[in-house]
């Protein structure tokens, strides 16, 4: 029995280490690449490595489990990996990640929405909270680096609406799907646009592909289709199937921790109000997720 909780709290520390040091790698891949060329051989590295994994547990599947798996594979990796690369061309990876650390929040007003699920008080101030947080966070932003284009986080707030819809569809839709045919499933089915993509984009000219820049920029993106992408999707839908959907979101309670080390590493800056606001969107994430206690 408590072999489960085990390998939750497990699972939950491995994905934030490895999803925390995303964004420094999308950042570094940016350096040679565009936001399509990245986001575009991000999914075709990923597909690779999973094909060479787990080719053989797509066997068996229903028409209807391909057709979530095609929903999912979109709005679980195939949006949200072009709206980080097209954000983070302006906002600092430790920011993007503690932006993506509302995605407990749209989980639980996605639940609300359409899944009846009942929202206590406590809940209602954690939202609020987390839309403060949030704010601050991109004010605090603006006042570093002027004309920051705040537009761009909207595209990192609709890639956590989109991993909070996700969630919900992988628990209902795909309980019967193993982690491995969920995960090379959802990369199968956004293959496809994503070639058409990358051939569409200048990638494949003589004078780019030799760059050093790129050279190094795919080395970066191959280590965060490898780890960041393929195992940790593979860990993520496996860690999906054991723990409850407020569990697994809160995997973003830890993840901005790393990626603030890893920013800071790097030399970006973080002013004492973004920590503030960092802190005042962890703790409406806990309010909004905190269960109820029985009686």
């Amino acid at each position: 029995m408590q072999l489960i909780p085990q390998n939750k709290w497990l699972y939950l520390f491995l994905l934030s280490i490895i999803w925390g040091s995303s964004y420094i790698l999308i950042k570094r891949g940016l350096v040679g690449l565009t936001p399509i060329q990245l986001g575009s051989i991000r999914i075709v590295f990923s597909t690779v490595f999973l094909l060479l994994m787990g080719y053989k547990s797509l066997k068996g599947l229903s028409k209807n489990e391909w057709k979530w798996l095609i929903i999912t594979g979109f709005l679980g990796t195939f949006f949200p990996s072009f709206f980080f690369a097209f954000a983070q061309q302006y906002i600092d990876s430790a920011v993007a990640a503690i932006m993506n650390s509302l995605t407990p929040i749209f989980t639980l007003l996605v639940g609300v929405a359409f899944f009846a699920t009942k929202i206590l008080t406590r809940q209602y101030a954690g939202v609020l909270l987390g839309f403060m947080g949030s704010v601050g966070l991109i004010w605090g932003g603006s006042q570093i680096t002027e004309n920051q284009p705040v537009g761009y986080v909207l595209l990192i707030i609709s890639a956590s609406m989109c991993y909070a819809v996700n969630i919900y569809f992988l628990k209902h839709k795909l309980a019967n799907v193993s982690p491995m045919a969920m995960t090379l499933g959802n990369f199968i089915a956004i293959l496809p646009p994503a070639i058409v993509l990358l051939f569409s984009s200048d990638f494949f000219s003589m004078e780019l592909i030799q760059s050093e820049e790129v050279l190094s920029s795919l080395g970066f993106i191959a280590l965060l289709a490898f780890f960041g992408t393929a195992i940790a999707k593979v860990m993520f839908n496996r860690f999906v199937k054991m723990a409850s959907t407020v569990f697994v979101s809160s995997v973003t309670y830890t993840l901005p921790i790393v990626a603030l080390f890893w920013g800071m590493l790097d030399g970006e800056r973080i002013s004492s109000f973004q920590f503030l606001a960092t802190a005042v969107i962890l703790i409406g994430v806990s309010l909004s997720h905190r269960p109820k206690k029985p009686n």
